[in-house]
């Protein structure tokens, strides 16, 4: 009976300090919210947090940061229905301290995206409910986490196409309403459908939309041969692929204009493939025209060429007469000299030592030839 007293008395205090939650069956365990007129925009803060079934049906609640930081506080929760309120996106790690949950309704939202870790750290879910929103794209890989997940309601969105990647072990799935597209994108679900022991609810109703030829056509039976989808699909890589043999083509012929650089090994270093970086393009095309203005420049201005290959002349500097002069005063003292009988000067007999034949280009040897004939 005091028991019963405390839990009366804390319930009261619950409802007097927060007026929002005064259209809430608040219990031990269980908090419905279902009809409090939309009162609610965030998830109260001073619920019990050891309940197991939270449900804020028919309210305004977005799923803001400050909602998902509420939600973490909700260890023992085993079921939460959160349909019928103001959800448009579902971030990553809406739901991940919710280890023990087991039933997840989110239907009747405004929900167009959901990202791929939404359902993150749900390991023990076993039915989700995301029918009635406005989803448009929806990878397999979003429920990779779902190791349990037996029942999921994806009816009444805007799904076309649903590709399976990751093993679903379902028991039923419930995908009418949408406007599917009975192509080779509908392939993968089609064969899931038919090689797994999973029960599509409403199947007579899960028809196609697209294209006009299939309408009426349950998706499961609609006519997709495998063989057909693979001639496509040959067709699109054959496509892809001469596309990248052209790409190939335009980075030979770059690579065919670029010098090759020659290490200090002496072999040749050949410039990376060409990618998709612009500034490894424009790097390139600078290299090359920087090399073909310098070899330009060789052709038409070839006197720093010369200068370069004729590194064994130099011109005549202006004291080249007086070393001239020395050279030929000191070979003087070398000649034999002949006296006669009369005492008289002594004389010299030269020959012809030097002769200087200029180059047709201006320039003279370095040194000078000395051949001197001595008088016999």
């Amino acid at each position: 009976l005091n028991m019963k007293l405390s839990w009366l008395v804390i319930c009261a205090g619950t409802l007097f300090l927060n007026p929002v939650t005064a259209d809430c069956n608040i219990t031990s365990q269980t908090v419905t919210c279902e009809e409090s007129g939309k009162n609610l925009s965030n998830i109260p803060t001073n619920l019990f947090q050891n309940v197991t079934k939270l449900s804020l049906k028919n309210n305004n609640i977005s799923l803001k940061d400050s909602d998902k930081e509420i939600l973490r506080s909700f260890i023992n929760l085993t079921e939460l229905y959160l349909n019928e309120n103001m959800i448009t996106v579902l971030y990553n790690n809406s739901f991940c301290s919710l280890t023990k949950l087991l039933i997840l309704d989110i239907s009747s939202n405004r929900i167009s995206t959901v990202h791929k870790a939404a359902f993150a750290g749900l390991t023990q879910l076993s039915a989700l409910n995301l029918s009635c929103n406005t989803i448009t794209q929806l990878d397999s890989d979003v429920f990779t986490s779902l190791k349990s997940l037996t029942v999921l309601n994806l009816q009444y969105n805007s799904l076309k196409s649903f590709r399976i990647k990751s093993p679903l072990k379902l028991i039923k799935i419930v995908l009418a309403g949408n406007p599917w597209n009975c192509s080779c994108d509908l392939l993968d679900l089609q064969m899931w459908l038919t090689a797994s022991n999973v029960t599509m609810e409403n199947e007579n109703s899960t028809t196609c939309t697209f294209p006009n030829t299939k309408k009426k056509f349950s998706i499961k039976m609609a006519a997709n041969e495998p063989a057909d989808c693979k001639i496509e699909k040959a067709s699109l890589e054959n496509t892809v692929i001469s596309i990248s043999a052209t790409e190939l083509k335009s980075s030979a012929l770059l690579t065919a204009l670029t010098p090759n650089v020659t290490g200090n090994n002496g072999t040749h270093t050949e410039f990376p493939l060409l990618g998709k970086s612009w500034t490894f393009l424009a790097g390139v095309l600078g290299f090359v025209l920087s090399t073909t203005l310098l070899i330009f420049t060789a052709v038409k201005c070839p006197t720093w060429y010369r200068y370069l290959i004729s590194y064994s002349h130099h011109r005549l500097e202006e004291n080249g007469s007086e070393i001239f002069e020395q050279e030929f005063s000191a070979d003087m003292s070398s000649f034999p000299t002949v006296s006669d009988t009369n005492n008289e000067d002594p004389i010299v007999t030269f020959q012809k030592i030097h002769a200087f034949v200029p180059e047709e280009d201006g320039f003279i040897e370095d040194k000078y030839i000395d051949s001197y004939t001595e008088e016999s």
